[in-house]
């Protein structure tokens, strides 16, 4: 049973078919080598525009998986079907209305214009996502701060922007790649773009695995990383 949840919450976060100038990656890994976590992801394209939400159950393993499962396909079905700026607070009154004990999540949403490469960003009490501007040859933060979903009623998401030109990427991840004993989420955001820039000259492909290994390969923490970039 187990394993079969595991694959529903991966056919359920499959990245949509991408134009050629477009490339992703999605790496999840539960916590202590379990069948699944509180990590997933939901993607949908229509037309010209991809949006990807990252989404952090409350809890880790088992427990976590299985609201994880029951979140991926509601979230799913509001993904798409409401304009962007409503995705988050519809996802949050969601999560309310469960009245779970342990009820809460984080969550990063993006909506990206595949043609022109503007992009929208909203945050739910999640790490901030970070963009490689091939320009100046640099990772920059893209912040954008919202409560926890699950926590507020009437809550409010503010939206941070940006474009992604050729040879940009685009980073969005868990906690489980930035949380250290002792340390604040600052140090971990630090040491993630210290290891995101072995990518610049390396190259995108096989990054987001790359950089789990690199920072978080075995912790008792579910970690998820997607890794979006225009060649």
């Amino acid at each position: 049973m187990l394993f079969d949840l595991r694959d529903r919450l991966w056919t359920q976060g499959e990245m949509p078919r991408l134009p050629a100038e477009w490339q992703a990656e999605v790496v999840t890994r539960p916590a202590r080598g379990e069948a699944f976590g509180g990590d997933f992801l939901v993607a949908t394209r229509a037309g010209r525009t991809l949006e990807v939400v990252l989404v952090d159950v409350s809890g880790k393993g088992s427990d976590a998986g299985i609201r994880a499962l029951q979140l991926s396909g509601a979230f799913g079905g509001l993904l798409g079907s409401l304009p962007p700026e409503r995705f988050l607070p519809a996802a949050n009154e969601y999560l309310l209305r469960q009245e779970w004990e342990e009820g809460f999540a984080t969550a990063a949403h993006l909506s990206l214009d595949l043609h022109t490469g503007d992009y929208r960003v909203w945050t739910a009490g999640h790490p901030p996502c970070v963009q490689f501007v091939a320009g100046s040859g640099r990772w920059q933060v893209t912040a954008a701060e919202g409560p926890l979903l699950g926590v507020l009623g009437d809550a409010e998401y503010a939206s941070a922007t940006g474009r992604l030109a050729r040879g940009d990427a685009i980073l969005l991840y868990t906690d489980g790649l930035i949380e250290a004993p002792g340390r604040d989420l600052a140090w971990g955001i630090d040491r993630l773009l210290g290891e995101a820039e072995r990518l610049v000259t390396r190259g995108f492909r096989h990054g987001a695995r790359k950089l789990i290994d690199a920072v978080a390969h075995d912790v008792a923490d579910d970690r998820a990383l997607v890794l979006i970039w225009r060649t």
